[in-house]
């Protein structure tokens, strides 16, 4: 489950991948801090709060050649649901639906792991293999997001991990981790 969409167009405009004319920082009024290349934010009803990025790159090809493509919000996040006794969930949105049965390839230096897709969402499949997602990212310095829409696009999204550790040990601690 995926932490509130008002939200999180607004961490993209915080962040300064959503076009747009009127498109203002001060809009927000639930991001609490910033961290490189990571916001945090923070809901109360019900209690949740997320370190979140977009991609620093993105790279869309059909076979073997770049394409333009129109593709919606694309993040990276942690999230803590203490409601929900969740804690550090990775999330991943492609901005399309991946192909049924596929999976998101995740790459963070030489450990490369799987996450299961539904509609434009995709996870990993534990709450062990979220541990071991976030120690890489902690350690590493990009992570990239490989994917096939249900159109047949392969697409690659690098996100720049600098500020990660900050950002997740600040949502972990304002949510009771």
């Amino acid at each position: 489950m995926k932490p509130k969409l008002a939200s999180l167009i607004l961490a993209l405009v915080l962040a300064g991948a959503a076009p747009g004319p009127g498109a203002q920082a001060q809009d927000s009024t639930n991001r609490v801090s910033a961290n490189t290349a990571w916001s945090v934010f923070v809901e109360d009803d019900p209690r949740e709060c997320w370190a979140v990025s977009t991609p620093k790159e993105t790279v869309n090809t059909r076979d073997g050649r770049p394409v333009s493509v129109r593709r919606g919000a694309i993040l990276m996040m942690v999230s803590w649901r203490p409601e929900q006794n969740i804690a550090g969930e990775v999330y991943f949105t492609g901005g399309y639906p991946f192909k049924p049965g596929s999976t998101v390839e995740l790459t963070i230096g030489n450990e490369k792991f799987q996450l299961f897709t539904q509609g434009e969402d995709a996870w990993p499949a534990s709450p062990e293999e979220d541990a071991r997602i976030i120690a890489a990212m902690k350690r590493g310095t990009e992570a990239v997001a490989v994917a096939f829409s249900r159109r047949g696009t392969r697409t690659q999204d690098t996100f720049n991990l600098l500020g990660f550790t900050a950002a997740v040990e600040d949502a972990a601690r304002r949510c009771g981790s």
